[in-house]
């Protein structure tokens, strides 16, 4: 299998040090993380950490298996792209020039962003979606100047009505 992006979703101990256990891992190991997001789940005493990489079907089997030998570790799920559905959030900030404001305006509304700040020097847009959304938003603002933008990084969920907890 050639390279490709993964996700890998990950209960563990919502405790002090863990997070810091899990990334260390891959740098041993010698990967590299395309976008981590790690929060709170539904049960407090757990964290969820999203983990997007790349790799193939080998890397994708060996970080599968290290982190579920890791103690504080409860559960780890690949989760495919036909199975699960996946979010990221931007925030970008663009030159507020009346000369391309109406584009900047008109493309808000097509990709179904919000203006969260507005000035007269600048506007700051937030956009959820796929992440080919994201890529897809991103080059439609370039013309308008773009000055500033954060991303998240990918949030996923299998579909379906349980949770990964409940798989156990």
């Amino acid at each position: 299998m050639k390279n490709g992006q993964f996700v890998i979703a990950v209960y563990v101990d919502n405790k002090f040090g863990v997070l810091s256990r899990v990334t260390s891992m891959f740098t041993r190991r010698g990967f590299n993380i395309d976008a981590l997001t790690v929060g709170e789940t539904e049960h407090p005493e757990f964290s969820r950490i999203t983990i997007t990489m790349s790799g193939d079907s080998t890397d994708k089997a060996q970080m599968i298996s290290q982190l579920r030998k890791l103690v504080n570790v409860k559960k780890v799920e690949l989760l495919e792209s036909d199975t699960s559905v996946r979010r990221e959030l931007m925030l970008i900030k663009i030159s507020n020039d009346p000369a391309v404001r109406q584009d900047a305006l008109n493309a808000v509304e097509i990709f179904r962003a919000k203006i969260i700040d507005y000035t007269p020097v600048a506007l700051c847009i937030e956009c959820t979606g796929e992440p080919s959304k994201i890529d897809a938003f991103i080059e439609t603002l370039k013309p308008c100047g773009i000055i500033e933008m954060c991303r998240t990084g990918i949030v996923a969920l299998e579909r379906g009505g349980g949770s990964l907890m409940d798989s156990e």
